[in-house]
């Protein structure tokens, strides 16, 4: 009766923490997919943004340049 109780109570005890590993798993990857697709987004518009002001410096250069020569 004894082997039992303690085969069942192992038993469920290791189904609970499996289960509990399972969903705070699941709930990590959420989070860093989430957390991935953000930085990237905002990696994206820096780089628009980056490149929007090389042009703008690029253009300021030729202008100086051409009201100097």
């Amino acid at each position: 009766m004894l082997r039992t109780r303690l085969l069942s109570f192992s038993l469920g005890f290791t189904v609970a923490g499996a289960a509990i590993t399972h969903f705070m798993w699941k709930d990590l990857w959420k989070s860093y997919s989430s957390l991935s697709s953000m930085i990237k987004e905002r990696q994206d518009a820096l780089e628009i943004r980056v490149s929007k002001v090389e042009a703008m410096a690029g253009q300021n250069s030729e202008l100086s340049m051409e009201t100097e020569g």
